[in-house]
């Protein structure tokens, strides 16, 4: 990836419930450093003199107990362990509760050229916070080309060859209801080691489609912001490929395909297209397939029980029956022989 800086981290677009409420106290000359590690450091013992393996690469957070035991420093006089802290060039600290820093821990900071961020959030939501958003920021990534689409609340990647109608399949889903996540560059990254996240590879031309004949259209205007999605986590992948007469294509469904992204394998449906056929709706039904498949419930593997058992059955009742002849043609002969 990028150098990631402690400015990309206060710049950071994130809302909600993923919001880091994040503000500069001091030090705005050491925005600048580079964070290059998705992990924090809390350093209570770093503070009372015990530099061995100090994790000063990551993140410093200070809750409540550090600064208290900041304030004591203060009060004692004692300022060593404090300037031991930034000895090495420490991305940045962070104070959480809404709290700030003594003035003998400023000054050493500012010194030390090290930023000091100040955020309202309690210690350990705050962390949790932190250590998503630097996870999805240092997280392995790719670009695809195709079309990124929720039809049922399964996030469905759609690849193919150019031109063989990606973006109109998409365009049909739309209008029946899903929604639109990406089109033509989907950037796929993997987070918590096996969940591949599909966005748009420009938020700026993000949730625009381009259609052969009609153009680029905004999605978001035609149909709504109901229409669109930021991210979703890709479940399902379906290519699409111009129909061969002299392709054999699977016809019952119990063969298990699945492509490998960024190592991580996705369920995959290799559907082909000519004149005639309902892609779209194709695809609704292996949404929805696919949603059965994760309660536990197998289409195909059912209909292939369903067919051995009747085959044996089938097979019981042949023998049966063939059987009962035998037996009744031996007493027939048995009732023949027997009359003088």
């Amino acid at each position: 990836m990028s150098r990631f800086t402690v400015l990309d981290l206060l710049s950071l677009d994130l809302k909600e419930h993923n919001s880091l409420d994040l503000t500069c106290l001091s030090g705005r000359a050491g925005l600048i450093r580079e964070i290059r590690i998705p992990d924090l450091n809390r350093p209570g013992l770093t503070l009372s003199g015990f530099y061995e393996n100090f994790g000063y690469e990551r993140v410093q957070i200070f809750g409540r107990g550090e600064t208290s035991y900041l304030v004591k420093l203060q009060e004692e006089g004692k300022s060593e362990t404090i300037e031991g802290l930034f000895k090495e060039d420490i991305p940045c600290v962070i104070f959480s509760h809404g709290l700030s820093p003594t003035d003998d821990f400023r000054r050493i900071a500012d010194r030390s050229g090290c930023p000091i961020l100040q955020t309202q959030l309690p210690t350990s939501e705050f962390s949790s916070r932190l250590i998503r958003a630097l996870a999805n920021v240092f997280a392995e990534h790719v670009t695809i080309h195709g079309v990124l689409v929720e039809v049922f609340g399964i996030g469905i990647l759609i690849i193919g060859n150019s031109g063989v109608g990606k973006s109109e399949a998409a365009l049909e889903l739309i209008e029946r209801g899903h929604r639109l996540v990406a089109d033509d560059a989907v950037d796929i990254k993997c987070v918590a080691g096996n969940i591949l996240l599909g966005a748009g590879a420009n938020k700026a031309l993000g949730h625009h489609m381009e259609i052969r004949g009609l153009g680029i259209i905004n999605i978001t205007h035609l149909f709504g912001v109901g229409a669109i999605r930021d991210s979703k986590q890709i479940q399902l992948v379906v290519e699409l490929e111009t129909w061969d007469s002299n392709k054999e294509y699977d016809r019952i469904g119990a063969e298990d395909r699945t492509r490998t992204i960024l190592d991580v394998h996705v369920p995959e449906l290799l559907i082909p297209v000519k004149p005639g056929r309902n892609v779209p709706i194709i695809i609704e039904t292996a949404a929805m397939n696919e949603r059965l498949k994760k309660m536990g419930y197998y289409s195909a593997k059912e209909f292939n029980q369903s067919v051995l058992k009747w085959l044996e059955s089938e097979h019981a009742r042949n023998a049966y029956l063939r059987n009962r002849d035998i037996f009744s043609s031996d007493i027939s002969i048995e009732s023949e022989q027997e009359e003088p």
